[in-house]
């Protein structure tokens, strides 16, 4: 159980919660920050002075008050208008961070909602009755409207929610489930769209897949460079201490242990090889300058996840309630830009050594694409030429969205971050550079088992046996996507790290 607090929430929580279904609560602190900060709404609903978010319209309608008499259809109002977002919806996982990240916004006793409706929220992501939240329509400044409407509407008995592996209607579900839908009160409507979560939680998930992937590149250079017969010189420590970026450091670390008692890499070390290829010799350089992005993008997600990002923000110890422009995305933007742009680059290396694995001028004597009998058999040609498009694909989605702003909302939100489009590139890029890897991991298997019986290394012989569980060495052409796609599921699912983690501790 993860109990949602005043003190930080931690990735790994979140993680737990999104991916792993963990169950979530508030503790009693919060439950009381809340109802402190839901006085002095109801006690500044009381007056005739205009208070946005309280008793007025939205936007660019900030100015208009509205009939006490109206408070209640204007949140429900506000929430159907709302739901105009568009596209394939959130999967599951990106969607329970949205819920429990709305949830621990809401919950820091500067929104001014019941506590009611945050855990009539948190029941649905415990029973995992999840929203329907299309994934196109935020421009990441008021935040992201239209995907938290879908959300918030599933609070009040409408929209679609994923119920038992398929899409059901809210009330539909409701009723199954004996679940009462709320009504929403002054500022409450508000309280559940305004805000980065959706940009947010996507990111954290990306942030989550980088870093397998970040691992499972260094596992994987490690088979491709004792296939090639390549050199380990160029990961010596020394190199490293003396441009001490900590990510070069990390990565030059992790392939020396990952290759440590590998009997090929001791075959041809009188060979006089001075200098690899850029792909093998400059892996330090160019893994660990991804790394420390993606450190940078941590620390962004992080505060981002536990700070409130709201409008207008209630402060109820000085009994004052003030509008401002925390729920702009314009943080999350330039991670996520940054993030997008940094791991297209280990799928643009990793088919440079695909290149240099199936090339028989660069492959150190194995066969033309890896297959006896070339020329008859086409081998891994085409494999590479699908992690070549790949990769030129991923060069489109990386320009970054965060240099874009169209005004809206009759030029209220006259800038706006573009966040929640930059998470989304972020994922479709990681969706392609899992598989480049794992299209490299599938072929440097290949070219591993020629150089038999030579072994390398204990971890890179279990990488190696992993894939074959699942993929055999090939002597003939044969239909290759099922081969391909298990690749990608070793890689994508994190088996491969986490049973090579068991010999060798990558960091």
């Amino acid at each position: 159980m993860v109990v949602l607090s005043s003190r930080n929430m931690t990735f790994k929580e979140f993680i737990d919660v999104a991916v792993n279904k963990e169950k979530v609560s508030l503790s009693d602190e919060l439950i009381d920050k809340i109802k402190k900060a839901r006085d002095l709404v109801e006690e500044l609903d009381k007056e005739d002075t205009p208070i946005y978010g309280i008793n007025t319209g939205f936007g660019f309608l900030a100015g208009k008050k509205i009939d006490k008499d109206k408070i209640e259809e204007l949140q429900f109002n506000l929430i159907r208008s709302h739901c105009t977002a568009v596209g394939e919806p959130y999967n599951e996982a990106v969607t329970r961070g949205i819920m429990l990240l709305r949830a621990r916004v809401m919950s820091q006793g500067y929104s001014g909602i019941r506590a009611k409706v945050i855990n009539l929220l948190l029941e649905l992501l415990n029973r995992n009755i999840i929203p329907v939240i299309p994934s196109q329509g935020s421009v990441g400044a008021s935040g992201d409207l239209a995907p938290l409407a879908h959300l918030a509407i599933t609070l009040l008995g409408e929209g679609e929610v994923f119920y038992n592996g398929k899409i059901e209607q809210t009330n539909e579900v409701f009723k199954k489930e004996n679940i009462i839908p709320v009504k929403l009160h002054s500022k409450e409507g508000l309280v559940l769209i305004n805000g980065t979560q959706a940009m947010t939680a996507n990111g954290l998930i990306q942030l989550y897949r980088a870093k397998n992937i970040l691992k499972s590149a260094d596992i994987i250079v490690s088979i491709s460079l004792d296939a090639l017969k390549g050199t380990i010189k160029a990961y010596d420590e020394k190199i490293s201490l003396i441009r001490p970026h900590q990510g070069q450091i990390n990565t030059a670390t992790n392939i020396r242990n990952i290759l440590k008692g590998s009997e090929i890499l001791v075959s041809h070390s009188g060979c006089g090889k001075v200098q690899d290829a850029y792909s093998l010799r400059c892996v330090p350089q160019v893994h660990g300058s991804i790394k420390d992005v993606i450190a940078y993008v941590e620390k962004t997600l992080l505060i981002e996840m536990n700070s409130v990002t709201d409008n207008p923000l209630v402060f109820p110890d000085e009994k004052e309630i003030i509008s401002g422009g925390n729920f702009h995305g314009e943080p999350i933007a330039f991670a996520m830009d940054f993030l997008g742009i940094a791991i297209s680059e280990i799928s643009s290396i990793s088919e440079r050594r695909v290149e240099q694995l199936v090339n028989p001028n660069s492959n150190d004597h194995l066969p033309a694409f890896l297959i006896k009998d070339e020329g008859v058999n086409s081998g891994f040609m085409i494999a590479h030429v699908t992690a070549a498009s790949l990769v030129s694909e991923n060069k489109v989605y990386a320009h970054p969205s965060s240099v874009d702003s169209i005004p809206t909302s009759a030029n209220k939100e006259d800038h706006v971050s573009m966040g929640t489009i930059g998470s989304n590139k972020a994922a479709k890029i990681i969706d392609n550079v899992e598989k480049v890897i794992a299209i490299e991991y599938l072929i440097a298997s290949q070219a591993l088992d020629f150089r038999k019986p030579l072994k390398s290394s204990v971890a890179v012989e279990k990488a190696v046996s992993i894939l074959r569980e699942r993929v055999p060495f090939l002597t003939k052409d044969e239909y290759l996507k099922p081969y391909m796609e298990a690749a990608i599921n070793i890689v994508s699912s994190g088996k491969l790290v986490s049973e090579i983690s068991e010999l060798v501790d990558i960091i």
